[in-house]
């Protein structure tokens, strides 16, 4: 295993609890990063991680589809931990509107994905910016989609905007704040074996999720995490800006 040095590291990882935000945030403390886990509901799964490494890193409980409580958020883990190194904006939804629905119904699940998936990203970019030009460093890392770039099917259409806004937004941010010793970059997976593709495989099957990709087996959180380890550890900062595919060879640009 490659090993980073993450030991004066602080970093704010959303959606840390399940999925792919507990594969990153394993592997983090593992490197000796201390963690901010942010999580909404699985507080069992975040207490977990936070005491199997015992490094001061903390759980922190906030529903993000709440504007108040996304700022809540950036204010505790930023008052606890006195300094954040990097904002890994990991948390998101992934819920079907078939076209079918009645437009009411629809738009409810594109207003709350779009509130989770990209309205609590822009509002912790922007106070993510603002701390990180106090100190003069710092490194957002997003974790996207290869459905920005190739589309999803017509019942993910909320899903698929929310991750091409976040693309936009992370190179938006990588050639506005350079110069403020900022970095930016995201991660885009395909489908990725979490309970989250769990309830999708249980519907269509495994053998419809393998026939997509180049490889034999579907990625895991932990295929992620040595590069978004090599990313907090400033191994990649002259990639600022770059979008980094990790999706079995389904989607190649």
């Amino acid at each position: 295993m490659i090993q980073y040095d993450l030991k004066k590291a602080s970093i704010l990882l959303t959606g840390a609890s399940d999925g792919i935000g507990k594969g990153l945030a394993d592997f983090l403390m593992q490197m000796g990063a201390r963690v901010a886990v942010h999580y909404n509901t699985n507080s069992t799964s975040a207490a977990e991680l936070v005491e199997k490494y015992d490094n001061g890193s903390q759980a922190f409980q906030a529903d993000l589809s709440k504007e108040k409580a996304v700022f809540q958020l950036f204010e505790s883990v930023v008052d606890a931990f006195g300094k954040l190194d990097t904002i890994i904006l990991n948390a998101g939804v992934f819920l079907p509107h078939a076209i079918e629905q009645r437009t009411e119904t629809w738009l409810k699940v594109w207003k709350r994905t779009m509130d989770i998936n990209l309205n609590s990203v822009g509002v912790l970019t922007k106070l993510g910016i603002d701390h990180f030009k106090k100190q003069n460093q710092g490194r957002f890392v997003y974790i996207g989609s290869r459905a920005a770039f190739r589309g999803e099917t017509e019942e993910y259409l909320a899903y698929a905007a929310s991750k091409g806004g976040i693309t936009s937004l992370s190179r938006s941010v990588a050639r506005s704040f350079g110069k403020d010793g900022i970095k930016s970059f995201v991660v885009a997976p395909g489908f990725t074996r979490t309970p989250m593709a769990d309830s999708f495989i249980k519907v269509h099957g495994e053998e419809r999720v393998l026939n997509e990709i180049a490889l034999n087996e579907l990625t895991t959180p932990q295929d992620l995490a040595p590069l978004i380890g090599l990313i907090c550890s400033g191994g990649m900062d002259h990639a600022t800006g770059a979008t980094i595919d990790v999706n079995a060879g389904s989607h190649i640009r």
